[in-house]
């Protein structure tokens, strides 16, 4: 009798390391070079495959740093943005936020290329982030170390959710703080994150209405003079591509263009025009006009918290085999 307690306490233990043990396979974590020994050269080969990409066709860099935003806002970073309509699931690339959004066909060529070296082994979810991160670099903006791995596919997509997930071009800045802040980010990395439209362009759809009838008062009027020769219709057609870009000075460049930009009121979005204003945001848009290796710390620490939301890990969701479909 006198060594039973030991024993139960033992058998207790135990118990507690099997129940960790299933616990732990289910609902992994994301964590660095999560698949160094299941496919060791996967990071590189997505590395390579995006920048062989970008000297092919330029702007799929910025599609990269734009799918990470829609797909990770979206619920979770699990690659749902990827899936096509079929077998029963509807694209969110058919909602009107997905406006613009082009270059999904090039992620089969990164994703083939690491089927062929490592067959259903990394997750699409995963190449959305990583293509995001290279794709940063490419764009001169910072090399983001400490992006973590291990996230798995969605086996379906969020499409009734995306208009209401993913901020409208004319949504308020209060709006887009509580979006950015329900997946635990800051007002400062917020404002390092919409430093993305540096490299980014907006659709005359989405801003004749600062245009026309009259100019809006909060814009530069040169600068709406310019605008206005970009988009010369107050109902241009939203087939046609016909835009304006952030940043005229270096149009493909990750840095703080944007906010000296918007600081002289040539921001091309209402929020452009509030996210200088505003005191809740004024003052890191200061910092960062002034100072771009502020911006580049900030914008780095933005994407790492928007690359971790929500992910699915463990045994949730799938490892994809085509990124178009659910297996």
């Amino acid at each position: 009798m006198a060594n039973a307690k030991p024993f139960c306490l033992l058998g207790f233990f135990c118990l507690l390391l099997q129940l960790f043990s299933i616990f732990h396979i289910g609902n992994g974590e994301l964590e660095m070079n999560y698949y160094k020994e299941s496919c060791p050269k996967a990071e590189e080969i997505i590395r390579q495959q995006v920048e062989t990409l970008y000297y092919k066709h330029g702007n799929t860099a910025v599609s990269w740093l734009r799918n990470l935003f829609h797909d990770c806002v979206v619920k979770s970073c699990d690659a749902s943005l990827l899936l096509e309509t079929a077998r029963g699931v509807e694209s969110e690339q058919k909602s009107k936020r997905s406006f613009g959004m082009r270059n999904f066909k090039y992620v089969k060529i990164i994703k083939d290329a690491l089927e062929k070296e490592c067959p259903s082994t990394v997750s699409c979810a995963d190449i959305v982030a990583l293509s995001a991160r290279d794709g940063i670099v490419m764009l001169k903006g910072p090399k983001i170390e400490m992006i973590k791995t291990g996230r798995r596919d969605s086996r379906g997509s969020y499409l009734g959710d995306v208009e209401i997930l993913i901020p409208n071009h004319n949504d308020s800045l209060s709006s887009v703080i509580s979006t950015f802040n329900s997946i635990g980010i800051d007002v400062e990395a917020t404002v390092a994150l919409l430093g993305a439209h540096s490299v980014g362009r907006v659709h005359c759809v989405n801003l004749v209405h600062r245009l026309y009838p009259t100019i809006d008062p909060t814009l530069d009027p040169s600068y709406a003079l310019y605008l206005k020769k970009r988009c010369p219709s107050p109902t241009p057609d939203p087939n046609a591509v016909l835009y304006s870009r952030n940043d005229r000075e270096t149009p493909m460049v990750v840095d703080n263009m944007y906010y000296k930009n918007i600081m002289a009121h040539k921001g091309l979005l209402v929020i452009d025009d509030e996210l200088a204003t505003d005191p809740r945001t004024a003052p890191f848009v200061a910092k960062m006009a002034a100072d771009n290796g502020y911006f580049h710390e900030q914008f780095s620490r933005g994407v790492r918290l928007l690359s971790e939301t929500n992910p699915l890990t463990g045994d949730q969701g799938e490892i994809r085999k085509d990124c178009r479909y659910v297996n």
